[in-house]
């Protein structure tokens, strides 16, 4: 068994903690990115701004007044621009890691683990779930990286998908 072999667990739970803790790892990392990389600051301020638009254009379709709608409708564009400059920022973070993490999982692969469990095992399970049954390392990752993300933007005050709690 060569060195980077017993480096990575392939046997269940050892793989379970191992998948686990990588995604501890990885979503800290790129929270912590987030974090620095993104202007808290400009981004509650344009969320802001989009809310109240938002109120304004509900309330003059409600009321059925085209002067109100029609005034909403003007501001519009400025909406969509501000929108594009949030998804410009919180997109960052993904194109600054999105090489790494890939050439990451292909040297996992390349060291017996693939998005399906280790090589071999196409159906090798790392992690039971109640409700969920098995699941390879692919799907374990991605509930940890998800529920993780979650914990850590609300740590960190960095909010997901243009949300936070102020």
């Amino acid at each position: 068994m060569s060195l980077q072999a017993s480096l990575i667990p392939l046997q269940t739970p050892s793989s379970t903690i191992f998948v686990l803790l990588l995604a501890v790892l990885l979503t800290a990392v790129t929270s912590m990115a987030n974090r620095l990389l993104t202007n808290k600051e400009q981004m509650a301020s344009w969320r802001k701004t989009i809310s109240e638009w938002q109120q304004e254009f509900n309330q003059a379709r409600k009321s059925g007044d085209k002067k109100l709608l029609e005034k909403a409708m003007k501001k519009q564009k400025q909406v969509m621009q501000i929108q594009s400059k949030m998804f410009t920022q919180q997109m960052k973070v993904t194109l600054i890691f999105i090489v790494p993490f890939f050439l990451f999982w292909t040297w996992l692969n390349s060291v017996g683990f693939n998005f399906n469990g280790p090589v071999g095992k196409p159906d090798h399970v790392v992690a039971l779930l109640p409700g969920f049954g098995g699941l390879t390392v692919f799907y374990w990752y991605l509930i940890c990286s998800l529920a993780l993300g979650a914990l850590f933007a609300h740590l960190l005050g960095i909010g997901t998908m243009g949300v936070t709690d102020e």
